[in-house]
This record gives structure tokens, C-alpha cells and sequence, in this order.
């Protein structure tokens, strides 16, 4: 979890990301325009979107305009005549073939019917859905996992017993079409999944909680870790990565930064800040020799869009980088923010 003090999107309106120019934009609607907006996104463009619009303060007249005047040319570029609606399309078809054929005409122009029903569920947590499909005949629980998004079903398998996940998994890739009757059946199961999310427990990150807690007690930290590590050396490895989270970057000296540049390759460093908050890439940047920064800007550039994945892999390395820096003793560095006063 990243930092939670004020965000600053920008310094400028041309640097203003697409993400933060759509907050802007959502932020000029009103809330009910606005969440009609949201309920069209995806989980993960609705977190991205939500998380900026909770971090942007002190908003800018020509960040709006920016903003705003992209919006409109976007607009013009996509305006016109649009395709048919899926309710026009509907009465039609039911006027010339029938209702149980539009339907089938339908589903094989959008997508099953089932389909805006299962990604509702992408708000539920893996292991609780697993529960709610682990006593089901492995044909639902391959037809449930082929409707749901991938990166969710991938979760939900691996919160399912180990011993009967390959059959599973081959009872999707075999599927090619799935009848009427079953899929009555997954909507049954589908609509009382949905009837139960509000049961769902409260998730909550008990590493990151730890992490947070040592991390304000500097004298006893380590003996802690220690203690700790003799009882779970597992958990105690995943408490020291979320400790090092690489936004504390953002908060650390000039000195401190230098040193840990001079340790970390700038290639490494080029794939690590892709996509990183402004406010590490800034404090990286300020720590550089002026020279040294033009070339490295020059070097993201060139270097492309790259996986996020690799990205997050670099800023792990970087943090190993940094760790070993602290356990060394040659650098201290403040992995929290501490509130200030005037």
C-alpha cells in the first residue's frame, strides 16, 4: 500500500498522466454523473481512477482546462453515429426472429448474458468465492471459472485444494460451448454468490499493519524482528518487503538518495521508476547531478513502455538495494511520515 499523505499529481498541466486528467474530469461532473461514469469501469480502472481522485488538492485552473479541453477533443474525434444498442438491437430481433432466437443472436454479438453478472463478482475475494464453488460438480466450477475475469479466476484456483486443480483446469480449456441448462444453473450460483458478498468478512493486511508498527519503533525494531523471525522467518520476509515500500523514497535526504543511486544501475533504475508516483520520481531526479538527470530522462524515454511486472520486480530489487545498505550501516532511512508541526 502506497503512502496516504496528500497526492501531487503534477507540475505542470502537460505532465498531468491520463489517469489524473480522468479524475479531473470526474471531478468536474458532479457525483452523479460521475458514478455513472465508475459503474462503466473495471475493478482495476476503478481503484486507479478512485485513488487519484481521493489524492488530488490544490488543483490548478489551467490543470482543469488541460484537462477538460482534452476530454472535448476526444470527444469530437469519437462523436458521430454510433452502433445499434444492445436494447435496440433486442426489440428488433425480436420483432423479426423471435425471442429465444434474438437472445441466442444476441449472446454471440455480446458475449453470454451471464457475462456483466460474473464481473460484478470481481469484488469478492478469491478464497471466498472458492468456498462458495467447492462443492459444486467440477463442470460448474469449470464453467464458473471461464466467465470470470482471468486474473481473478487464477486467484480463485489457487484458493481451491491443490489435489483437484489440473483436472479443473482441463475441464475449462475444454470447454467450447456451454448449454442452456447449465447455464441456468451457474446463474442460479451466480445470483446467490452475488446475494452473499455482503457477508463477506473485512480483509485486512495484517503484514503491511506490522510493517507499519515496527517501523515506528525504531529502537526495538530489530530485536523484534529477530524475536519474530525465530517464530515465522516466512511472514518476517514479507513484513521487511512491505517495510521498504518504494514510495519511502519519496521522503528520504538528498544525502541518502545519492548514496543509494551510486549503488543502483541506472538501467535498473530507468525500469523501476516506469509508472512510479511522481513524487519518487522527482526526489530520484533531484538527487542527480543535473547532467546525470537530463541523460536518464533521455533514457526513459527511449526505454518504452514496459510490463508492470517488470517494473514492480525492479523496484524490489532497488529496496533489496536499499536494505542492504541499512543492515550495512551506511545509510538510515525514514520509512515513515512523521506528521510535522508549525
Amino acid at each position: 500500500m502506497r503512502d496516504t499523505d496528500d497526492f501531487i499529481p503534477a507540475t505542470s498541466a502537460a505532465e498531468l498522466s491520463p489517469v489524473e486528467r480522468a479524475a479531473i474530469v470526474l471531478l468536474s461532473m458532479g457525483e452523479e454523473p460521475a458514478s455513472a461514469v465508475l459503474r462503466c469501469l473495471s475493478r482495476e480502472e476503478l481503484l486507479d481512477v478512485t485513488q487519484v481522485m481521493s489524492r488530488l488538492s490544490g488543483i490548478k485552473v489551467d490543470w482543469v482546462k488541460t484537462a477538460l479541453q482534452g476530454f472535448f477533443d476526444d470527444y469530437r474525434e469519437q462523436s458521430g453515429v454510433h452502433g445499434a444498442s444492445r436494447s435496440y438491437l433486442k426489440r428488433s430481433l425480436d420483432l423479426a426472429l423471435g425471442g429465444d432466437i434474438a437472445t441466442s443472436v444476441l449472446n454471440t454479438i455480446y458475449g453470454d448474458a451471464i457475462r456483466p453478472k460474473m464481473q460484478r463478482l470481481q469484488w469478492a475475494s478469491p478464497k471466498w468465492l472458492a468456498e462458495r464453488i467447492a462443492d459444486e460438480h467440477v463442470r460448474m466450477q469449470a464453467v464458473f471459472l471461464a466467465f470470470l475475469p482471468p486474473s481473478l479466476a487464477s486467484d480463485v484456483i489457487a484458493a481451491l485444494p491443490e489435489s483437484g486443480r489440473d483436472v479443473l483446469l482441463l475441464n475449462v480449456a475444454r470447454l467450447t460451448e456451454v448449454d442452456a441448462e447449465l447455464l441456468a444453473e451457474l446463474e442460479v450460483l451466480v445470483e446467490r454468490c452475488l446475494s452473499g458478498l455482503g457477508q463477506q468478512g473485512a480483509a485486512v493486511e495484517g503484514v503491511r499493519q506490522v510493517a507499519e508498527i515496527l517501523n515506528r519503533l525504531p529502537d526495538q525494531r530489530q530485536q523484534m524482528v529477530e524475536l519474530l523471525r525465530a517464530h515465522d522467518p516466512k511472514v518476517v520476509g514479507e513484513i521487511e518487503v512491505s517495510m521498504y515500500d518504494f514510495f519511502i523514497l519519496s521522503r528520504q535526504p538528498e544525502s541518502v538518495l545519492t548514496r543509494v543511486i551510486e549503488e543502483v544501475p541506472i538501467e535498473l533504475w530507468a525500469v523501476a521508476l516506469k509508472g512510479a508516483e511522481p513524487q519518487v520520481r522527482d526526489a530520484i531526479l533531484a538527487a542527480m547531478p543535473r547532467r546525470q538527470a537530463q541523460s536518464f530522462e533521455d533514457l526513459i524515454r527511449r526505454s518504452g513502455p514496459v510490463p508492470l511486472s517488470r517494473a514492480e520486480s525492479a523496484r524490489n530489487e532497488v529496496m533489496a538495494q536499499v536494505k542492504a545498505l541499512v543492515d550495512a550501516g551506511e545509510i538510515q532511512v525514514q520509512l515513515f511520515a512523521e506528521a510535522t508541526v508549525e
